[in-house]
């Protein structure tokens, strides 16, 4: 036997032994420092958490959020938020703020309006799809998940800050704290220029350019109520858009012969648009549910000429005029 030859053979072994050991451990442990990790998802604020104050705006309500929390070998926590469907460019002013007696805090909310910024409080720059960022918050992993009473919030870019209005906050709930499963509806309908969809004889007749559109979205909200968002395209900068619900009716028993009340539906819609020469926009709570609106509810979707004096009583004036949520 070759002894010099069995030597080199065991080492040859051994040193395959360690590397497939080493391969092995390094597959099973991609980040030594973390210990634990749990996730929590949060969907749109519909009114799941406050039923009296749901989102208030015109942020596309597909936007959801994860909370990612990573226990660490030092005793503190990293935390990632992740934010799906951000609008590029804008900024998502996104915080930990700790519960409160409501009694006892300067505008009746539920928490305390400074965020905790030794938890997490960071801006999330928008960039059109999946926006991320991490802060290492110095509380430890098991207190955070079982002891740290707080809310989650993603304030609404395209308003302004307000930590004392619920109403603007795309996301709120229990801070690493499982959330409400519901799952709440929400539908679009496009509309065109009206060139008599309705009635040839309703065309409309003015100087505003025609290639003016309009979107509405209704979206399924907590108590039985809606949020109505009407988008207008093309607007005209700085010109008032009247845009209003009128309920059918049977022409022959109106003032004026029209097919529709001539008073707009202020339950559904009924709210002026300012125009900004591109796309601009204006969201209302409904007291009429989700279903009844897209379904049950039989009326015109109006949008006033800003070039004409207002009136409701000549369809030839209206830029839009067609089926509402339909």
């Amino acid at each position: 036997m070759n002894f010099k030859n069995l030597e080199i053979s065991k080492s040859l072994f051994c040193l395959l032994l360690m590397c497939a050991v080493s391969l092995f451990s390094s597959c099973g442990d991609d980040n030594p420092d973390i210990l634990q990790s749990t996730s929590f998802s949060y969907s749109f604020h519909n009114g799941q958490v406050v039923s009296s104050a749901p989102y208030l705006g015109t942020h596309s309500s597909d936007l959801t959020a994860t909370l990612k929390l990573d226990e660490l070998e030092n005793g503190n926590t990293n935390i990632t938020v992740s934010i799906d469907n951000t609008l590029e460019g804008q900024t998502y002013h996104t915080h930990a703020h700790d519960a409160a007696d409501a009694s006892s805090t300067p505008n009746g909310t539920p928490y305390s309006e400074s965020p905790n910024s030794s938890i997490f409080a960071q801006a999330i720059m928008g960039n059109g799809g999946t926006a991320t960022i991490s802060q290492e918050a110095t509380m430890s992993y098991d207190e955070l998940v079982s002891d740290y009473a707080g809310f989650f919030v993603i304030h609404d870019p395209l308003q302004t800050v307000n930590t004392a209005d619920i109403s603007t906050y795309l996301v709120v709930g229990g801070f690493a704290r499982e959330q409400s499963s519901v799952n709440y509806s929400s539908s679009s309908f496009q509309y065109d220029f009206n060139t008599g969809q309705v009635a040839a004889a309703f065309a409309y007749d003015g100087m505003h350019p025609t290639n003016l559109g309009a979107t509405i979205t209704v979206s399924e909200l907590a108590e039985n109520k809606s949020r109505v968002t009407i988008e207008i395209t093309n607007t005209i900068a700085e010109e008032t858009y009247h845009t209003h619900a009128h309920d059918m009716a049977d022409a022959a028993m109106t003032p004026n012969g029209t097919p529709y009340n001539e008073t707009p539906n202020t339950d559904v819609f009924a709210s002026p648009i300012i125009g900004n020469g591109g796309t601009a926009a204006v969201a209302v709570i409904s007291p009429i549910s989700y279903t009844e609106i897209t379904s049950g509810y039989e009326g015109f979707f109006v949008i006033h000429d800003p070039l004409q004096a207002l009136t409701t009583v000549d369809p030839t004036t209206y830029v839009v005029l067609a089926s509402f949520a339909r």
